[in-house]
C-alpha cells in the first residue's frame, strides 16, 4: 500500500509540473498578442452603423433591377458644388447643362451622358455607368470624366422606401473618406441628388455636390 500511494504521489506531482508548464505557454501566448488587434476587413468596410444603412436587413432582399427606371429619358440639370470641401468652405459654384440616360440590358444597366458648362467649373463631360449585381441586389455606381477617360471607385448601394443609398470610401486630401450618394424624389419628374463626405466614419456629413434634374418632355 506504502508503495501503490508513492507511486500515486509521484505521478500527481508530475500532472501539476505539465499543467502549470502548459498555463504558463497560454499565458506567455495570450501576453504576446496585440489588445484589440483589427481585423484586415476593417479598413475595407463602413462602419457598423452605415453597413446597416447600405444593407437591406428587413427579410429577403428584393429584386431592385428596375430602381433606377426613373432616370431613362432627357434633363435639364442644375448643378452646385462645393469648391474646397472638408475644410469648413462655404463656396459654391453652380453650372447648368444636360443628361440622357439610356438603358442597356433591359434596364439592369444604364449609361448617362452628363454635360454641363458654367463660368468657374467651365465646361464638364461626364459619364456614369450604372450596372445592377442581381446576387447583391445592389447597384454598382461607375463615375468618369472625359478629363480623366477612366472610372473611378465604384459607389455601391441600393433603394430602399424610395431613398436610395450608395457608398464608397475614397482617398481625399490625402485620406481614406467616407463617400456616400443620396437619390431623392425618385416618383416626381424633378429627382435630386446629393453627395457627401464623412470624416468621422459616417456619424456626420458634409454635403459638397448637388444636382437637381427636371425632365424634358418628349
Amino acid at each position: 500500500m506504502t508503495k501503490a500511494l508513492k507511486i500515486f504521489s509521484i505521478l500527481a506531482g508530475l500532472f501539476v509540473v505539465f499543467f502549470l508548464a502548459q498555463s504558463s505557454r497560454v499565458a506567455a501566448h495570450a501576453a504576446a498578442e496585440p489588445p484589440d488587434r483589427a481585423q484586415p476587413a476593417q479598413y475595407l468596410i463602413s462602419p457598423p452603423a452605415t453597413l446597416a444603412a447600405i444593407q437591406n436587413s428587413a427579410g429577403a432582399p428584393r429584386d431592385g433591377s428596375h430602381d433606377f427606371d426613373f432616370e431613362i429619358g432627357s434633363w435639364k440639370i442644375h448643378l452646385k458644388k462645393l469648391v474646397h470641401p472638408l475644410t469648413g468652405s462655404t463656396t459654391w459654384v453652380e453650372a447648368d447643362g444636360t443628361s440622357v440616360t439610356r438603358k442597356v440590358w433591359d434596364g439592369r444597366s444604364q449609361l448617362e451622358e452628363f454635360e454641363t458648362d458654367g463660368p468657374v467649373l467651365g465646361h464638364v463631360e461626364g459619364m456614369t455607368l450604372r450596372l445592377y449585381n442581381p446576387d447583391a441586389h445592389q447597384w454598382n455606381l461607375n463615375w468618369a470624366t472625359s478629363k480623366t477617360g477612366a472610372f473611378g471607385v465604384p459607389t455601391i448601394g441600393e433603394f430602399k422606401n424610395g431613398r436610395g443609398e450608395f457608398y464608397d470610401y475614397e482617398p481625399i486630401n490625402d485620406r481614406m473618406i467616407l463617400v456616400r450618394f443620396l437619390w431623392t424624389n425618385t416618383t416626381t419628374d424633378t429627382p435630386h441628388f446629393e453627395q457627401s463626405f464623412s470624416e468621422d466614419g459616417g456619424k456626420t456629413w458634409e454635403v459638397n455636390w448637388i444636382t437637381d434634374q427636371t425632365r424634358v418632355k418628349e
